[in-house]
C-alpha cells in the first residue's frame, strides 16, 4: 500500500484508509463484532494504516470495536476519532452539538479508554458548533496536545473561514468532509484553503455512500435503520437521474480493467497528493477492491475526459435533509 502525508503535518497514512462507521452505525443494525474484528485485522495485513471512527458511532460501539481489533497494532496504525455531539441525542434526527471545552476533554477521556490508547492520533471536531467560538475549540485541543493526550487536530465539514480561524490557534493536520465525483462542493473554497495552509484532506463517503460502486438503481430500497432511507439523494427519482455518473465511471473502468468504485477512488487520489479517502465497508471483497484503487493510474487525458463528462451531469438531490445540511460548511 502506498502512503501519503496529510498536509505539512508529517502524519503519514495509507493512501486508502478505512471508514469504520458502517460496522456499528448508520447502515442498519451493528454487524457481528467478531466478523468486524477479523476484517479490521485483515485490512492491516493488506497495508491499511488509517482508521476512522467517532464516539457517536453506536454511540461508543465503534470505538470499542476498534480498540479491541487494533490493540495488537498499537503504534503501527493511525486512529482518527471525533467529538462534538451530546451523546444521548440521535445525530440523524435530533442532533445536539456540544463543543464546549469541558465537554471536549470529557469526550477525549472516554475515547482514550475505548480505543485502548494513551494518545489519540487525530482528533476531529465532528461538526462546527455555532454556539462555541472556534478559537475556544482549537484552544481546548491545543491544551490536550500539550498534555500528550492528542497528537493532531482536525475538523469535519468546516467552511474555509472557520478553518482559517481554528488553524491560527492550533494548526490543523486534516479536514474531513464529503468529497467525490458526485459531491464536489469543497473544490470551490475549501481545497484551495487547505493547499494554502498545508492541511491534508480526508474525503468521507468517497464512493457516494455506496452509489458510485454501480450496484444501485432506482429499484434499490433501504431499511428504515439505514440512514440513506432519509437522504434526498437516495430517492428512486434521484437514483435514476444520477445513473449518468455510473455510466461515466463504467466506461472508464472498462478500459482500465478496473471497477467503477476503483475509478472513483483513483480520481480522488489524482486530485492532490495530500488527499487520503476513507471508503467504508463491512465486506472483505469490497475492502480488497477499494485497496486496489491505489494501483489504478489515471492519465491526464483520463482525468480531462472524466471532468468534461462530469461537468455535463447535474447531480440530483441534496446530500442531507435540511436540518443536517445546515450543520455543514459553517
Amino acid at each position: 500500500m502506498k502512503t501519503r502525508t496529510l498536509g505539512s503535518s508529517g502524519l503519514e497514512v495509507s493512501a486508502i484508509g478505512l471508514g469504520c462507521m458502517g460496522m456499528s452505525f448508520g447502515y442498519g443494525p451493528p454487524k457481528d463484532a467478531q466478523e468486524m474484528i477479523a476484517l479490521l485485522r485483515k485490512s492491516v495485513e493488506h497495508g491499511v494504516t488509517f482508521f476512522d471512527t467517532a464516539e457517536v458511532y453506536g454511540p461508543f460501539l465503534n470505538e470499542d470495536l476498534l480498540g479491541e481489533a487494533l490493540a495488537p497494532f498499537r503504534g503501527k496504525v493511525v486512529i482518527a476519532t471525533k467529538f462534538g455531539f451530546d451523546i444521548g441525542t440521535d445525530p440523524r434526527t435530533a442532533p445536539g452539538l456540544n463543543s464546549r471545552p469541558g465537554h471536549i476533554k470529557e469526550a477525549v477521556e472516554g475515547s482514550l479508554k475505548r480505543l485502548k490508547v494513551d494518545v489519540i492520533d487525530l482528533l476531529y471536531q465532528h461538526r462546527v458548533d455555532p454556539d462555541v467560538p472556534i478559537e475556544d475549540v482549537a484552544g481546548a485541543v491545543k491544551e490536550l496536545i500539550a498534555a500528550g493526550k492528542v497528537k493532531h487536530f482536525g475538523m469535519s465539514e468546516a467552511g474555509a473561514q472557520t478553518i482559517r480561524r481554528a488553524h491560527a490557534v492550533q494548526p490543523l493536520t486534516a479536514l474531513q468532509s464529503e468529497y467525490s465525483l458526485w459531491t464536489r462542493t469543497p473544490e470551490k473554497e475549501v481545497i484551495p484553503t487547505l493547499e494554502e495552509l498545508g492541511i491534508g484532506f480526508v474525503p468521507y463517503s468517497p464512493l457516494g455512500k455506496g452509489f458510485l460502486t454501480g450496484k444501485m438503481d432506482e429499484s434499490t430500497t433501504f431499511d428504515s435503520s439505514d440512514f440513506r432511507s432519509a437522504l434526498p439523494r437516495f430517492t428512486p427519482e434521484a437514483l435514476k437521474a444520477n445513473q449518468a455518473l455510473i455510466d461515466l465511471l463504467g466506461s472508464i473502468a472498462g478500459r482500465k480493467q478496473a471497477t467503477p468504485a476503483q475509478i472513483a477512488l483513483a480520481w480522488l487520489l489524482a486530485q492532490k497528493p495530500w488527499i487520503a479517502p476513507i471508503p467504508g465497508t463491512t465486506k472483505l471483497h469490497r475492502l480488497e477492491e477499494n485497496i486496489g484503487a491505489a494501483e489504478v493510474e489515471l492519465s491526464a487525458d483520463d482525468l480531462r475526459e472524466i471532468d468534461a463528462a462530469a461537468a455535463e451531469i447535474t447531480v440530483q438531490g441534496a446530500r442531507y435533509p435540511e436540518r443536517l445540511e445546515k450543520m455543514t460548511g459553517l
